[in-house]
Order: structure tokens, then sequence, then C-alpha cells
């Protein structure tokens, strides 16, 4: 069901090289991607709505959700959800609420002054997948660290289901009311985030699209950076988990499957240091398999080349290897793993120990599940507060501590050739010879 690596002995150079990643040739789909942003760029809504026709079988009178679908929704939620979704919020808005920045002055020289100033974007799309599953948590996630970021205007975009009247699924659009965002729009794919780049019709432009989705969203983002700001291009969900002979096989085959749930490319990755482990993960993942509602895409998705037990001496080695995979979860299962987590530097998350599973941080543990996936946790974090804010410099100098900083302006600038720089500072000091 699942394939192993065996790394015991001397790790190779390269680690990513040999490690399990799913693929996703984002180049592949640039060209139509292409076509259909300029259809949008060009049409506006128009394009909208004939390529959610062709695509999503879907006919919108309007891409835009009535307001009052939204209350029928939130009328319409099962309780127990509603509670769960209200306590997600409670959770994810404690953590993000921490991490708003303040503006800091720095006094430089006397009369000399930087304030770092912390300003959130002024309009943001917000984007929330639909197809295999429903996902009310990515509407939690994206909306919450704006929200607290401060941004004055936001928009939810999800895909139209047919089986809904051509809305979001209702889940979705009871999420959105539950956070007070009226402005949700019945569209997915690649259009949704041309949409909110050139604007329409119906739908004003962003500044920033975020949110995870196929790779048709991430060829848009992709293609559209630069107009638009983005949060990453997101790949296939994966979780690797680091464990030791101190580890329930139980526990990691749930976590395991729990992942491969996703979709058939998603990434389920053990490293241990334990063959013991491994042979009873391996018992334990087809039974548990076999007793869950999507099992046949859990079994693809655990057998792909994506997936595998990778074996390692050391949990030295495991540390380098799990570095170098850069998971989008990465759990801990190891003896004093607090410690063993605190020395991983490439993670969108660490999960420590047994009772933090990731499905925890999908949706209750605070902490946010937009999260970078494919490698790209070793240079980019997931989605925050920080996503949502710019920081401006403020500079503000007297007279007397520009003409003290004058001399060293003078030099540079005769040092890089550009004279003119120079210039500027002289011009208000003409009783300066220099």
């Amino acid at each position: 069901m699942i394939s192993r690596i065996d790394l015991r002995g001397t790790l190779p150079d390269d680690l990513r090289a040999v490690l399990p990643r799913a693929e996703l040739d984002v180049e592949a789909a640039l060209a139509k991607t292409r076509l259909l942003c300029d259809d949008v760029r060009h049409r506006g809504v128009a394009a909208v709505r004939e390529i959610t026709a062709r695509l999503d079988g879907v006919e919108l009178t309007s891409t835009r959700v009535p307001v009052e679908a939204l209350g029928e929704a939130l009328a319409a939620l099962d309780p127990a959800v509603r509670a769960a979704l209200e306590e997600s919020i409670r959770r994810a808005r404690l953590v993000h609420r921490d991490q708003r920045r303040t503006d800091t002055t720095t006094h430089v020289v006397v009369g000399g002054t930087v304030t770092e100033r912390w300003v959130p974007v002024e309009r943001v799309g917000l984007y929330v997948p639909g197809g295999r599953a429903v996902y009310p948590s990515s509407v939690v996630m994206n909306v919450v660290p704006a929200q607290e970021a401060g941004v004055p205007s936001l928009a939810v975009s999800s895909p139209p289901q047919a089986g809904f009247g051509g809305l979001p699924h209702p889940t979705i659009l009871a999420a959105c009311a539950l956070l007070e965002v009226d402005e949700v729009y019945a569209v997915g794919g690649a259009q949704a985030v041309a949409m909110f780049a050139y604007g329409t019709e119906e739908c004003p432009p962003v500044r920033m699209v975020t949110g995870p989705g196929n790779i048709w969203v991430a060829a848009a983002k992709r293609l559209l950076k630069g107009r638009i700001g983005i949060d990453s291009e997101a790949g296939p969900t994966e979780i690797a988990v680091l464990a030791d002979d101190t580890a329930d096989p139980a526990h990691v085959a749930a976590d395991l499957i729990s992942q491969a749930e996703h979709d058939v490319i998603a990434a389920a990755v053990l490293v241990t240091t334990s063959e013991r482990l491994a042979e009873a993960v391996e018992k334990e993942l087809p039974g548990q398999v076999a007793v869950t509602r999507h099992s046949e895409r859990i079994a693809e998705a655990l057998a792909g080349q994506q997936s595998g037990i990778v074996l390692v001496s050391s949990l030295d080695d495991g540390l380098q290897v799990v570095d170098a995979y850069a998971a989008e979860h990465l759990e801990i299962h190891t003896a004093d793993a607090h410690a063993v987590a605190a020395r991983v530097r490439n993670a969108g998350a660490i999960f420590i120990g047994p009772y933090a599973p990731v499905s925890l941080g999908d949706y209750m543990a605070g902490s946010n599940h937009v999260l970078p996936t494919g490698g790209c946790a070793c240079h980019s974090s997931g989605l925050s507060v920080q996503t949502f804010l710019r920081g401006i410099h403020v500079v503000d100098y007297t007279r007397e501590a520009l003409a003290e900083a004058a001399p060293h302006v003078y030099a540079l600038a005769e040092a890089e050739d550009l004279p003119a720089h120079g210039a500027a500072v002289r011009a208000r000091f003409p009783e300066d010879p220099r």
C-alpha cells in the first residue's frame, strides 16, 4: 500500500531528489490559463459567466451571491457544525490577533527618526476551493487573519455547485455569514483569480488574492502575480511524520490517512529510525483505510510516488531528511518531542506529540492551515496577519540632522556615480561650498 525508501547509512547529498513528492506541473497549465485570464480581462463578467458555464456546468445570472442566500444558509446550518465553526473562529482570532504588529519609531540620530508603519492591504480576494470536499474551515483561515490585520474590504469566491442552484456549498456560505462577510462570488478556478485581479462589472478589483486551490488557481496566481499580491501557489497537501520507536503506529497510520483523504495526489511521508514502527504502520494502514469513507482515494494517494516510508539511521539523520523535505505539515512522534521540534528549521507548521494531530490544526488549534507546499516551507511562511500587512518606512529628519548626514551622502553619491543624488541634498544648503 505504501512504498519504502531506505536511507540508513550515509545520506545522499541531494536529499530532495530522492524523497517522495507530489508533482504539480503549473507550467503545463499556463497556456490555457492565460487564455482564460485574458478573456476575463477583456470581456469582464460575460467571460466569467461563459467560462463557468463551460467548465462548471452552471449558468450564472449573477456572479455575486445574494446576501439573503448567506442568511438562509446560516439559518439552515446544522447546530453542531455552527458551534464547531464558532469555536474555530474564536480560537483563530486569539492566535491571529496576537500577530498584529505595532508601529515602531527608531531614533537614528538627534532630529532623525525612521518609523515602520504597518498598513493593511486595501482590498483582498479570498479563494475557497470546492470539488472533492467542502472547506468552510478555509473560509475561517482566510478571513480571520485578513480581518485581524484590519483589511477594510474583502471578498470571498468559491466554485458554484450545480446541486445547490449554482451557488457555492451552503456550508461555505454559512461560514461567510458567521464571519459577517457579505461579498461572496460563485466563481471558481482561474477565472476567479482573474476576476479578482482585473475586476468586472460585478466585482471591483483587489490588491491581493490568497487561499489554496487546484492547478488552475496556482497557474492564475503565477500569471497575475505583480498585478496582484499572492500568498503562494498552493500544491497538493502533504504530511510528514518524524517518529522513533516510542510512536504509536495506529496514531501514525491514522494521521497519514487523514491527509491522503484530500486527494489522490496528496502526499503522506513517514520518516523513522525504527524498522519495527515502519512494519507496524504498514500493517495498520490497510485495515484503517478499508473502513474510511474515501478508501479508494486514500489508497491511491498512499500508493503513489508522492508517499512513502523513509528509514534513517538516527534522529539527526531524520531531522536532515524532514528539513530537506520541508513539509506543509510536520508531526513529531519521538521521545522528548518538544526538544526535537525545536531543532526543525523547515516546515509550514509543526505538531508536537501524540495529541496534536494535523487534523487539529486543520480545524481547531487556532493556527492557520493555509501553508506552503512542495518544499516551499524552506523559504516561505503560512498565511497570517502579516500576509495582509505592508511595512512602510516613514523618514523624518530635521535640517540639522540632514546636515550631519550630508557629507556621507555626497561621498556615496560620487562612489556610485550618481551626482544628482548629492546635488539634491546640496540644494538644501546653498551656503555649503561643497
